[in-house]
């Protein structure tokens, strides 16, 4: 199987396109990727940045403050 990074699964907007979502989506959007965050970080994830792979155990206590970038 596979490992999976957060970026395979979140859904990412410009500004341009959050700036045309009305709040009821912006919404949805919060509460999707906060679970989908929570169940990443629940199981062992595969961070990656500038094609780099870094594997990395996330503990839900240290997820809570990165999850507040989504509110």
């Amino acid at each position: 199987m596979d490992s999976v990074a957060f970026e395979d699964v979140a859904v990412t907007f410009t500004l341009e396109e959050w700036a045309l979502l009305d709040p009821s989506q912006k919404k949805l959007y919060r509460d999707v990727m906060r679970e989908t965050f929570r169940n990443l970080a629940s199981i062992e994830v595969i961070w990656s940045r500038d094609s780099v792979k870094i594997k990395k155990v996330v503990n839900v206590e240290k997820t809570s403050a990165i999850s507040q970038i989504l509110i």
